[in-house]
């Protein structure tokens, strides 16, 4: 026969139980301007729709249309908690109306770190269901971020294709459009464009020639500033 205490002890553990795999992953992902924001925010109201709770997040480097909301390429946007990782999200929300949500979007989540471990926690422990879209893939064409990281603990996995900005065609990747190398450059139609296979591949090759030549031009300007310099100290 349990005891009183062992009884409470059970009734907890059935309690946590009761969440345990309850929860689910969506990913949404594709190229730059194939509208994964737009989907993600469609599905955030479906969910408002039939009555769950919801929250949104995003990464804190995004400040391009608004600070605290998601804002498609179109201007719609939602309100939202901009913040640099995800693990503090339950804290910063507060626990008990964390406890309350049924539904977490995440948007540009190719930014955050911990988003595997966040994940992980929010639909396998605490039985919540996560709505991700972010970049798979960055401008070279190479893993960006943990997207491709929670694939295989995803219930569900949306690619979505922009248009080509050159033929018309299915766009698959993004094109940066300047000469600029870091992974990680926050911008919008100025600096990048979605582009088919066939126009990725011509484009990157011009694109490349061009940096060789100005990386030529530095290094030719540089080696005038040297030699002007020594001149002067003579």
């Amino acid at each position: 026969m349990a005891t009183p205490k062992a009884s409470v002890l059970l009734s907890d553990i059935s309690k946590d139980e009761g969440h345990l795999g309850s929860g689910a992953i969506h990913v949404i992902t594709g190229p730059m301007f194939s509208g994964k924001s737009t989907s993600l925010l469609r599905r955030i109201k479906t969910e408002i729709s039939v009555g769950r709770s919801v929250a949104m997040v995003k990464s804190s480097k995004d400040t391009r249309y608004a600070k605290d909301s998601v804002v498609t390429h179109d201007g719609i946007g939602f309100p939202c908690w901009a913040l640099p990782d995800l693990m503090s999200f339950p804290e910063r929300f507060g626990q008990d109306a964390y406890d309350k949500l049924d539904v977490i979007g995440i948007d540009e989540a190719q930014f955050f770190g911990d988003l595997y471990e966040f994940c992980c926690k929010v639909a396998d422990v605490d039985g919540k269901t996560v709505v991700v879209a972010g970049l798979d893939g960055d401008y070279l064409r190479r893993r960006f971020g943990a997207i491709l990281d929670i694939i295989p603990i995803a219930d569900s996995v949306t690619k979505l294709t922009a248009r080509c900005e050159v033929c018309g065609q299915k766009g698959f990747f993004t094109l940066r459009k300047t000469c600029d190398t870091r992974t990680e450059l926050i911008g919008g139609a100025d600096v990048y464009m979605p582009v088919c296979r066939k126009h990725y591949v011509n484009n990157q090759i011009v694109i490349n020639a061009s940096k060789k030549v100005l990386d030529s031009d530095k290094e030719r300007a540089e080696s005038c500033v040297d030699t002007v310099a020594t001149m002067v100290q003579v």
